[in-house]
């Protein structure tokens, strides 16, 4: 889902950097309320984690240039239901910089741009988690279906914002456009084995109850809203 260098002019980069900071203000908000809740540790403690898994995903796990940009397993869903929405935002904006500062500082120029990439699918995961989930099921109880949901969510997001900084960048023409279409093709294959994933992750989670109340993972994930 990276956007790759000289897609979008310098002219243009700007918008980058002002939606990026939209959404890290909504991010500071969910991550105040989620200390709140939750206890500033707790919170802490889980950005941690998110922050090494995401840099993992990024860095270790197989990503293959496809059409306009890389084609990630991110992994965004299964963060969300272990972790939590704001652990999860600073995770993917985190492991995202450390991967740009120490390993690709080529891609710092466009990190506003990836960053609002990848936290604006997962604010509109969260809002179709609070439509989909009843309140009194815990993530440990989500069905296949659920998961496909939570999971094609984030993907077509991530496809959606790829798309609109090309175009951004680059304009419509037909080549930009095939281009767009093969890196759009090969996420397909994310969304239909992300879910499973998640559910195997959800399993495990329930089989390792004593997590339970450790504040190592999302309180949702166990109980009841």
């Amino acid at each position: 889902m990276h956007i790759e260098p000289g897609l979008v002019p310098p002219g243009k980069m700007m918008l980058g950097y002002i939606t990026a900071a939209a959404a890290g203000s909504y991010a500071l908000k969910q991550l105040a309320d989620a200390a709140r809740q939750s206890g500033a540790a707790s919170v802490a403690l889980r950005s941690l984690i998110a922050t090494v898994l995401v840099f993992c995903f990024f860095q270790v796990l197989p990503h293959h240039p496809v059409g306009v940009s890389e084609v990630h397993l991110i992994l965004g869903s299964t963060l969300f239901l272990t972790l939590g929405l704001a652990p999860s935002a600073v995770g993917l904006a985190m492991g995202l910089l450390i991967q740009g500062l120490f390993f690709s500082p080529i891609d710092l120029a466009q990190y506003g741009m990836n960053v609002t990439t990848l936290l604006v699918p997962l604010f509109g995961l969260a809002a179709l988690a609070r439509k989909i989930i009843a309140p009194r099921t815990p993530y440990v109880a989500l069905g296949y279906g659920q998961a496909l949901a939570l999971s094609t969510t984030y993907q077509a997001g991530i496809v959606g914002w790829v798309a609109f900084w090309v175009c951004w960048g680059q304009g419509f023409a037909s080549a930009n456009m095939a281009s767009l279409a093969t890196f759009g093709g090969a996420y397909m294959l994310v969304i239909v084995v992300e879910p499973v994933i998640d559910l195997a992750v959800l399993a495990a989670a329930k089989a390792l109850s004593g997590l339970k109340g450790s504040g190592l993972v999302e309180r949702r994930l166990y109980e009841t809203a």
